[in-house]
């Protein structure tokens, strides 16, 4: 099944906690966590859990196995990093972009870390067009879509949602998970990174 989203002709799957792959399912979670987890770890699971109290509703995991800024992700790959959601559904998708998460996965909330939501608004991300950023931010509002946005440490410094430039069009767009309700200074990187 992964070669059909790899492929296109499947835009999805969700891959439930007892292993079981599914097409479609009879509801949408209120919010997806979505990362290409290398490796899934603690501060993932804190944030999902964090951000189902925040918005008193089940957030599940998104993976997209083509990435806007790393390689696509070959099969041996995609079956190692699902393996890790033993406990949670996961959604598979060929979607590197939020407007393109938008449209598979209309009416949820993303839940993003600040570097993440820092890039989002960033026109470079857009061929540095700043009306094609307003278009992508506008579908995603179209879709009834929006980010909550966690605090990331980055460059040795604590980033939230409050430090980003967003545009006063979209501000709407971006709520905050309180550094109250949610911190964990440890990514995926320093994880690889420590062997």
């Amino acid at each position: 099944m992964w070669e059909q989203v790899q492929q296109g002709t499947q835009p999805l799957i969700w891959r439930m906690p007892e292993g079981i792959l599914h097409l479609s399912l009879p509801s949408h979670p209120v919010a997806v966590l979505s990362g290409s987890f290398n490796p899934l770890h603690q501060g993932h699971r804190e944030l999902r859990a964090a951000a189902e109290r925040r918005l008193n509703g089940p957030v599940f995991y998104e993976m997209t196995i083509t990435n806007a800024d790393k390689p696509p992700l070959d099969q041996r790959n995609i079956e190692t990093r699902c393996r890790q959601f033993d406990q949670h559904p996961l959604c598979v998708t060929n979607a590197p972009t939020f407007v393109q998460k938008a449209r598979l996965l209309p009416g949820v909330v993303f839940v993003v870390g600040a570097d993440t939501a820092e890039r989002i608004v960033q026109p470079r991300f857009y061929n540095n067009c700043p009306v094609t950023m307003q278009n992508a931010l506008d579908q995603i509002r179209q879709a009834g879509c929006r980010f909550l946005v966690a605090g990331r440490l980055t460059r040795g410094t604590f980033q939230t949602r409050s430090q980003i430039r967003i545009p006063r069009a979209c501000e709407d767009l971006f709520d905050s998970l309180p550094e109250s309700e949610f911190r964990r200074d440890i990514s995926s990187t320093e994880l690889r990174d420590q062997g």
